[in-house]
């Protein structure tokens, strides 16, 4: 079926993308998305979130698709409520890349995403959570270590988001991944593991491959994403990295700018 659509696959980012800061999606977008889907196109949420935070959500939008969750490590099918992969942090690399980055800036605050579909969020002293996100605490460190991870979580009582990621990634990129997804969320990863590696494995689910994705998205975790896809869009909010490797910069998302881009490739 040949469809107005130029693109087989949309792959759209969560948080500062196709949600406003109320965690909703509004009427336009989601009007645009349908669209676009009845067009042909195939919608994939790719979201830094762990499955669990990403969940309500999808529920919520009566999303039924995949879903590529925790920065790429996790393959969500929405509809059947089932993980299709997970890879998961290797604790040892972790520790030791967590030591060279507390000697080189100081103690971190720390929280952990456990692996799986109901995996808990453990949050220890003087993490700050953004949001209303559910999470567990912690004051033994040794709890943090004592299940499979997806990723950790860094916050330091002085340096930026940006600086805590170059401090990361200058001291323990040998061992993990360093991802910045959003204000105060600087994350540690499975080394070479990106959006772009869970959305490859997703679009392979669906028979399709990057030359026909566009993707959206706002922070620089989205950066592989983008160099994956064959047309990219940052957000108006979007971080200045972002921008800057962008095919194109669109409205804010709380401005539908997903929607702007989709009507006009609809038209």
């Amino acid at each position: 079926m040949s469809t107005g659509f130029p693109y087989k696959l949309i792959a759209t980012d969560l948080d500062g993308t196709l949600l406003r800061s109320d965690e909703s999606v509004s009427p336009r977008t989601r009007a645009a998305l349908t669209a676009a889907t009845e067009a042909g196109a195939a919608h994939i949420v790719v979201t830094g979130r762990s499955a669990p935070w990403t969940r309500h959500i999808l529920d919520d939008l009566g999303y039924e698709g995949l879903a590529v969750c925790a920065q790429g490590a996790q393959v969500y099918d929405a509809g059947e409520h089932r993980l299709l992969t997970s890879v998961t942090l290797d604790r040892q690399l972790a520790g030791v890349a967590l030591a060279k980055i507390e000697s080189e800036v100081g103690p971190l605050y720390l929280a952990a995403s456990r692996d799986g579909l109901d995996g808990d969020v453990l949050v220890g002293p003087g993490y700050a959570v953004t949001g209303k996100l559910p999470s567990t605490p912690f004051t033994d460190a040794s709890d943090l270590w004592s299940a499979p991870l997806n990723k950790i979580y860094i916050q330091h009582p002085t340096l930026t988001d940006d600086e805590l990621a170059e401090e990361a990634r200058q001291a323990a990129g040998g061992f993990v991944g360093v991802a910045m997804a959003g204000a105060g969320i600087v994350e540690l990863l499975p080394l070479g593991l990106s959006k772009a590696t869970g959305l490859s494995l997703a679009a392979r689910r669906l028979g399709l491959k990057a030359a026909d994705t566009i993707a959206f998205g706002d922070m620089p975790n989205d950066i592989a994403m983008f160099a994956w896809a064959a047309h990219s869009v940052a957000m108006a909010n979007a971080h200045d990295e972002l921008k800057a490797v962008a095919d194109e910069v669109t409205a804010s998302n709380e401005e539908d700018g997903i929607a702007v881009v989709l009507e006009r490739l609809l038209a």
